[in-house]
């Protein structure tokens, strides 16, 4: 029943995520900042907001993209199979890159370009992610990985390595090139409208709700440890996203590729020697 509820109020609850976080920046940049509720306000404010139709199937992908989201938030929670979660989350990814290039925009087909090169970077990290809690647990299902202890230490270096991962999905800098709204206007959004851009604000939430998941589980059965990992990542993302400035795109794939997938490399190497 728990499971039932958590999933079904994921995009409120990465809405709440969303919206402290809004606060912590504020005052990390000493200003007032919105209250943190603000995310659902937007929300209200884009009912009313009229729905412009590129064409069908711009909208479409959009909605699977959250829908998409979502059913891989559900999986986790149900503690599904990892591995494919990670590649069910690709698929969510895949909508949304589909859509920016189904229209004639270009600051919509260099979103799509950006985040398909994203997506490239870190997706070898969430898979050898996948691999290492295998070797370490015997499974990929995320109830299995859940019973145990802690994995923090045996996977350190897989850890690190998703903490380059985090920024991205998050579009947090040094590696928010993918959505950069000061060059591309934000991206693949810039063609949604109404309701439909709700769709993909939500989507972002879900985002939210899916890293910090994750990120759980490097803890394993130990919640205390979880709830300070959940914490201390938070402020270090904001932290770095709040005095730091962007790479290029190159740059990221560079970074992460070869920081993130050699960390990876190494600690499964070292995992295969135990």
């Amino acid at each position: 029943m728990i499971e039932i509820l958590l999933i079904l109020f994921a995009p409120i609850l990465g809405g709440l995520v969303y919206g402290f976080e809004r606060v912590v920046r504020a005052r990390m940049q000493n200003r007032q900042g919105p209250p943190l509720l603000q995310p659902f306000y937007d929300m209200y404010k884009l009912i009313d907001k009229q729905s412009f139709i590129v064409n069908p199937y711009h909208s479409i992908l959009g909605v699977m993209h959250f829908l998409t989201l979502w059913a891989v938030v559900a999986f986790v929670i149900l503690g599904g199979n990892l591995l494919y979660i990670v590649f069910l989350h690709l698929l969510s990814v895949i909508f949304i890159i589909l859509a920016g290039f189904s229209v004639n925009s270009i600051y919509s087909h260099i979103g799509s370009n950006r985040e398909l090169l994203a997506t490239l970077a870190y997706e070898p990290v969430l898979v050898m992610l996948s691999v290492g809690f295998f070797m370490l647990n015997g499974s990929f299902d995320i109830s299995v990985i859940r019973e145990h202890t802690s994995s923090i230490f045996p996977l350190f270096l897989l850890f690190l390595a998703f903490l380059l991962v985090i920024p991205i999905k998050l579009k947090k800098s040094p590696f928010d090139a993918s959505e950069a709204h000061q060059e591309i206007v934000g991206g693949v959004e810039i063609e949604f409208s109404g309701v439909f851009f709700e769709f993909i604000y939500m989507a972002k939430w879900l985002e939210y709700v899916f890293i910090y998941l994750l990120l759980l589980l490097f803890a394993g059965n130990n919640i205390i440890l979880g709830a300070g990992l959940a914490v201390a990542v938070f402020f270090l993302v904001n932290l770095v996203d709040n005095s730091t400035a962007r790479v290029k795109m190159v740059h990221l794939v560079k970074i992460v590729l070869g920081i993130g997938v050699t960390l990876g490399m190494l600690n499964l190497l070292g995992l295969g020697y135990v």
